[in-house]
Order: structure tokens, then C-alpha cells, then sequence
């Protein structure tokens, strides 16, 4: 975490209190030694004044923006600024309204916090605060781990939580008296946080959180990790094994978020018993009559949720995009799959526009027609889309009659692309086996071209990164899971304990072994690979009828494999491009031998190294022409018997230059 995250925190922990209504009331994080704002006042005049203008000539966003703005004076969201005294700070506002693309009547008035006026904006001189979001896809996948399962959301988040009312002066705007277009306009300023602010999100999350903390004695732990891990800034999706502990801790986190002010509404549940336990306007909007046998699909973080087949689903927009760099990526953008539930088509979709854009420069330029057919059969496919059903829940049986869940990754490569798919494997306590897709992941394979091991193993890599996300969000053993690919050179790779690679292979299987033994991982026959499909990609109208959502067939029976490998060799590695060739070295080691006192260390007495030294010095004198020379036996290398004599007289003779002629 960063110095100004960990400012944020502090300037939180010790800003946010309760006023007597019990709302929070936290500060602006301000950074320490900022700039003093300049007035801009004049600015925003002429910025008001255009928005007039424009509201003017469009009736229909006029009465939205007048509507809108009534809800902010009637919840107190906004006041009469007061008269700002000599020399005090503030900061105006200009204000602009934005429509939700999902809902035309609805504007959203949001306030430019990043408007500069002599070079600053009142986001310069804001910590924009730690992002305390979770993840968005963990949310998601633990949202499928149970049979009863609901959405819910909170009304205004972010107007939730009062302005310092010391800092309420840099939050100023002009708008209509009494919010009558008649009136002349006036300066009102914010009291609560408003959209536009970089901190707000920030804001708003940690006094959420904190909330939980704060009621999880009365309420319960399992309502704060509620609060603190299934919510995404103000959705919450959660599931849970039965109807009575899912209204439970619904009810309870209701109860502890309403002692803050903070209203959790708009429920939707694929169990109607849950519904019935709320009054109807706690329901989504579309929701009221539960009477009816069909509901309307909930969007939720984006997903499509069919409440009475328990199903996710598309809505393909048929909205015509100019066959442009620009366009062509917004219709493929425009469809939604943080799962990858239709990675196979999508892929295609990716690799279409990579071939049509290769030449292109600019995103507004037209298209090579002659190309234009293929992009159109595709797009105009994905409408089959709008009848693929995944289900929500991972197994039919509730979590407290799980015996056992596993993950199973699978991967693979073409020249077109990379591609992995997880399992979870379920069996539950009666011994049946359930086999729920978890996730989906395909990436255009990176140009220039590689090699198809290369390819392999970038998927390996990716098999094992999306593993860990799973693992971590579910909290499953990552230890656990079982890995598989059709290259028996990427399973050499992983297995090899005897040779050395080069850097590019090296460098992704130490990632790979890094999260995963290489026991874990298993060879599975293409045809048998439900990830060769994502690397061909397959036609919309035809995924269902795959393997994608179902896994292999292997995976239903109690065995864990489709070999009886238990290890991998490398293939053939003398060949192998990826693999540093044997080489052969061999290894000289220099002495120094010369007559030095390092010798003296050989022997284990005084007198033993003097009789040594004494019979080395007699030798090299009787190879020279000295007194010695006419005593016949003492020529040459001998074994003399003067040393028999004591050693004391040894040592007298060494030390006698007559007889020895000294040691030189």
C-alpha cells in the first residue's frame, strides 16, 4: 500500500463520526501541502450558462435534470450556500447530466470535480484513496457456490455519507432557486459526497465497511463478511444452501446498514419464498407482482440472471456499428462476459478485427469491403447468443451436502490462440458427481508468431493464473487442483529435474511450478480438451452442443486421469530448440610443490620433522663433492646408518658446520 492510501486510511479512521441522525460524516481527503485553490467562480457562470442554453433546446433531458435535482433538495442532499466570509476557500462546480445506456429515462447529474481552472481541479488537491473494491469476478464466482441465492443493492450510496461541514464550501454550485427554471440561479453547495469526486468510491466503501465493523457484535459476524466480501461499491450477490439462512443474514444486514442510514432495496431472488419474507418495495423495481409465473431478467455487475430457470444469459445489442476500426471493437466490447461463458465465439470476433485492423492507422477509417462479409455473417451470429442458458449455481446440491469439490484446469494453444476452462468437480454425500464450468478464458496468441510449444505453454501459464484466481476468491487449495494439456513437451517441460532451458522457457515454467507440482498436472487427448474449442473458436449456435459447459466425459467417474504416465520425459531434447545443449568441461586444478614450510604441517612432532629435515640435508650432500664424499657408503640416495644414532647427536651434527657443512 501506498504513502497516500495509508494517508487516506488515516485521515478516515480518524475524520468519520455519527451525527445525531446516525449518518457518517467524513471528511474530503485533502493532500497534505497542497495548492491553494484559486476562484473560479466566473468559470463555472459561463459553464451553468451553457447547460441552460442546452436544456432549453432539449425538453425531454430538461424535465429529467429538474426531476433529478428535486430528489437531491428533498433527501437534503444539497443547501442554500451561505456567504462565504473574506479570504475563504472554496471551489465551484460545474454540472452536467448522464444517461444510464440500459435505462434512457434516467439521468444521473454528476458534478466535474476534474474541471481545472488555472492549471488545478479539485481532484488535483484529493487523495483519490485505495481502490477497497472486491474483485469483481470473485464476487461473482462466490455468487454460484449455493442453491438459494439473491441480489440486492443500496439506494444512493454515495449520498449516504455527509460532507465535513468545514469542507461543504468546495463543493458549490449554481442552480435554479427553489429548482424552479423560472427563478434566477443561485448558489447552492453539496452536503453530501457526489459523483465526480476521485475519493467518493473511496469513501463511500470504507464507510460501508466500517459500518459492518461496527454492528458485528449485535448482528453477527457472518452479516460483516457479508458486507465486506459479497458487496461490489453498492451490488451485493450472494448465495447461501437454504431459504432460512439466506432471509437470516438478508434481514440482519438490512437492519445493521439502516442504523447508518444506508437503505439495502431492490432484492431479487430465485426463490420466491425469500421474496415473500420482504414487502414489495424492498423489490427490484420490476418485481412487484410475484404473483406471475414469469419474472424479467436482473442485470446485476452486468449479468444477465434469468430468476426462474436459474440461468445466466445475453442480451445481444443490434445496434449497427460503422465498419470502422472503432466500431468493430465496440460490437465486440458491447458483449458482456467477465466468465467466459462465450469465449469460443468471442475469440473469433477478436481474431476477425486483428486481421481487419493489421494495415489500419486510423480508428475512424473505413474498412476493406471485401472483408466486410465475414465481420458481418459473425456479428450478425452472436444473436443466437440470446438463447444459451448457463447455470448460475456450480451444483444442485446445497454446499452443506458437498463430500468433496475439486478444480479441473484445462489448456491449450493454436497459432490463433490461447485458451483455458476450469471445472469444479462436486460430489456429494449420496457419492453422485456434478461437474459445474467455473470460467473461461481465451487471448489471441501474441505476433510475431511462436512455436506451438511456445504457445502451449504461455496457456499452461495462463491454466495456472486463472486457477489461482479461483482458488483464492473460493478458497479452495490451489494444491488441490488438477491440471491438463494436450503437449507432452509442455509436460516435459514442467517434469524436467535433469536439464536447463533457455529464458523464455524457463522464465514460464518456474511460473508455473512456482503454484503447482508437476504431479498435478496430466496429459488429456485433444479430442477429450474442451480448450481446443476456445483456440478454434466455434459458432454461437453451436456452443451449447459442446463440451465447453460440460467438461469430458472422464471427469464424471471416480478416476482422476486418462493415462497411466505418472511421469514425462523431455521430447526429444537433444533436438529441442527451448533446451541448453550438454556441455562437457573438464576442470584443471594447479599445486604448488615447491620445498616450503607448509610441508612442516605433515608431521606430528619436533623430532620427527628435525630427524627429516636432517636426513634430507645428509642426501643433497652426499650428491656433491664435500668431506662426505670419501665415506663410500654414503653417495648418492642411501639409507644412512649415522641415522641410528641418537637424536640429540643428530641435531649437533645439523648444527656443526664441520660435519655438515651447515643447511644453506
Amino acid at each position: 500500500m501506498s504513502f497516500e492510501d495509508r494517508l487516506f486510511l488515516e485521515i478516515m479512521e480518524q475524520g468519520i463520526v455519527k451525527d445525531e441522525s446516525n449518518s457518517w460524516i467524513a471528511p474530503l481527503p485533502f493532500r497534505p501541502k497542497r495548492q491553494c485553490l484559486p476562484n473560479n467562480r466566473e468559470q463555472v457562470c459561463k459553464r451553468f450558462a451553457s447547460l441552460r442554453r442546452n436544456l432549453q433546446k432539449k425538453p425531454d433531458m430538461k424535465d429529467h435534470f429538474f426531476k433529478f435535482m428535486e430528489r437531491v433538495f428533498e433527501n437534503s442532499h444539497a443547501e442554500i450556500a451561505p456567504t462565504l466570509k473574506d479570504s475563504e476557500e472554496c471551489w465551484y462546480l460545474p454540472i452536467f447530466g448522464v444517461y444510464h445506456p440500459k435505462k434512457p429515462g434516467q439521468i444521473r447529474v454528476v458534478f466535474d470535480s476534474s474541471a481545472k481552472f488555472e492549471g488545478v481541479s479539485l481532484n488535483d488537491v484529493l487523495l483519490p484513496g485505495p481502490d477497497l473494491n472486491n474483485r469483481l469476478l470473485g464476487v461473482l464466482l462466490r455468487f454460484r457456490r449455493d442453491s438459494v441465492a439473491f441480489m440486492a443493492d443500496i439506494q444512493q450510496m454515495f449520498h449516504c455519507f455527509l460532507v465535513k461541514e468545514e469542507h461543504r464550501n468546495f463543493l458549490r454550485f449554481f442552480w435554479f432557486k427553489d429548482n424552479n427554471p423560472l427563478e434566477e440561479p443561485i448558489e447552492y453547495r453539496m452536503r453530501v459526497h457526489i459523483f465526480g469526486n476521485s475519493p467518493s468510491p473511496s469513501v463511500a466503501i470504507y464507510g460501508l465497511k466500517h459500518s459492518a465493523r461496527e454492528g458485528e457484535k449485535e448482528y453477527g459476524s457472518d452479516v460483516t463478511q457479508f458486507v465486506k466480501k459479497d458487496f461490489y461499491v453498492d451490488d451485493c450477490l450472494k448465495s447461501l444452501p437454504t431459504n432460512e439462512s439466506a432471509i437470516s443474514l438478508l434481514k440482519r444486514a438490512q437492519e445493521m446498514l439502516a442504523n447508518s442510514n444506508l437503505r439495502l432495496h431492490k432484492i431479487a431472488s430465485n426463490s420466491k419464498k425469500l421474496m415473500e419474507a420482504f414487502p414489495s418495495h424492498d423489490y427490484s423495481n420490476d418485481l412487484k407482482d410475484l404473483s406471475t409465473d414469469t419474472f424479467p431478467m436482473q442485470r446485476s455487475l452486468g449479468l444477465l440472471w434469468d430468476l426462474k430457470s436459474d440461468t445466466f444469459t445475453f442480451q445481444v445489442s443490434k445496434e449497427e456499428k460503422p465498419f470502422t476500426r472503432r466500431g468493430v471493437l465496440s460490437a465486440i466490447n458491447s458483449l458482456y462476459d467477465p466468465l467466459g461463458f462465450a469465449a469460443p465465439v468471442t475469440i473469433q470476433g477478436k481474431a476477425i478485427l486483428r486481421d481487419l485492423t493489421h494495415d489500419a492507422s486510423d480508428w475512424d477509417e473505413q474498412l476493406p469491403n471485401e472483408k466486410k462479409a465475414l465481420w458481418v455473417e459473425w456479428k450478425d451470429s452472436l444473436t443466437n447468443l440470446s438463447h444459451l442458458h448457463v447455470a448460475r449455481s456450480y451444483a444442485p446440491v446445497p454446499s452443506t451436502e458437498v463430500q468433496l469439490q475439486r478444480l479441473y484446469v484445462f489448456s491449450d494453444a493454436s497459432i490463433k490462440a490461447i485458451a483455458a476452462v476450469a471445472y469444479l468437480k462436486t460430489v456429494d454425500i449420496k457419492g453422485q458427481c456434478h461437474i459445474g464450468f467455473v470460467m473461461g478464458k481465451a487471448k489471441l496468441a501474441p505476433l510475431p508468431e511462436h512455436t506451438i510449444p511456445r504457445l502451449e505453454l504461455c496457456a499452461a501459464v495462463l491454466a495456472v493464473e486463472l486457477a489461482e484466481m479461483i482458488a483464492t476468491e473460493m478458497h479452495l487449495e490451489i494444491k488441490d487442483a488438477v491440471f491438463y494439456t494436450d503437449s507432452k513437451v509442455v509436460l516435459g517441460y514442467i517434469y524436467n529435474e535433469s536439464r536447463r532451458f533457455y529464458v523464455y522457457v524457463n522464465n514460464r515454467v518456474l511460473r508455473i511450478r512456482r503454484s503447482t507440482l508437476p504431479k498435478q498436472w496430466n496429459f488429456v487427448p485433444t479430442d477429450q480438451n474442451p480448450a481446443d474449442q476456445a483456440t478454434r473458436s466455434v459458432a454461437a449456435n453451436r456452443l451449447k452442443d459442446t463440451t465447453w459447459f460440460t467438461g469430458p466425459a472422464f471427469l464424471y467417474s471416480s478416476e482422476h486421469g486418462t493415462t497411466d504416465l505418472k511421469t514425462f520425459e523431455l521430447v526429444d531434447a537433444d533436438k529441442d530448440a527451448e533446451i541448453r545443449p550438454k556441455v562437457s568441461t573438464l576442470h584443471t586444478v594447479t599445486s604448488d610443490n615447491y620445498l616450503k614450510s607448509h610441508r612442516f604441517s605433515r608431521f606430528s612432532t619436533w623430532k620427527s620433522l628435525v630427524r627429516a629435515i636432517t636426513f634430507l640435508t645428509h642426501i643433497a650432500r652426499s650428491f656433491k663433492n664435500t668431506k662426505l664424499a670419501n665415506v663410500k657408503e654414503c653417495k648418492g640416495w642411501h639409507l644412512c646408518k649415522m641415522f641410528f644414532r641418537p637424536v640429540t647427536e643428530l641435531m649437533l651434527l645439523l648444527s656443526s658446520e664441520d660435519s655438515y657443512g651447515g643447511i644453506d
